[in-house]
């Protein structure tokens, strides 16, 4: 379930969705109450009947929360609402987690990176031995 902007999930207004994958819905949001950005992680409407899933949800988020170091995000808030379908009307229930807003690039755009120059560094490398295995034969022949 995509939340609209403007849409209020607690204390947080929602400013814009971030990204979404299998496990959840990512949404850049405003605390009203503490007047800063946030990100909130909601469970998409394909799992969030899922008792499983929502456990799991749950459990991630209380153990990330029982953590403190400056590597990992720091949860401030869980909780559940009822908000209108936009398909059907019926309330449905959301789980959601808020977290600070790290900004910067994504773990994919990190790795794409890496390839990048992991490629380009086994391309100087596979030149380099070209060129010394080319100079060795030219300094042979003479």
């Amino acid at each position: 379930m995509s939340l609209n902007v403007g849409t209020k999930v607690g204390a947080y207004e929602i400013v814009e969705l971030l990204g979404k994958g299998g496990m959840g819905e990512v949404y850049r949001a405003r605390d009203t109450n503490l007047k800063r950005e946030v990100a909130i992680k909601v469970l998409p409407a394909s799992v969030a009947d899922d008792p499983e899933r929502r456990a799991r949800f749950e459990r991630e988020a209380k153990a990330v929360a029982a953590l403190s170091h400056p590597n990992i995000l720091a949860i401030y808030d869980i909780g559940e609402i009822q908000i209108g379908d936009q398909t059907t009307g019926q309330p449905r229930s959301i789980l959601y987690a808020v977290t600070e807003l790290l900004e910067g690039e994504t773990l994919r755009e990190r790795l794409a990176a890496r390839v990048a120059q992991s490629a380009a560094a086994k391309c100087a490398i596979w030149s380099a031995c070209a060129f010394t295995k080319a100079g060795r034969a030219v300094a042979r022949a003479m």
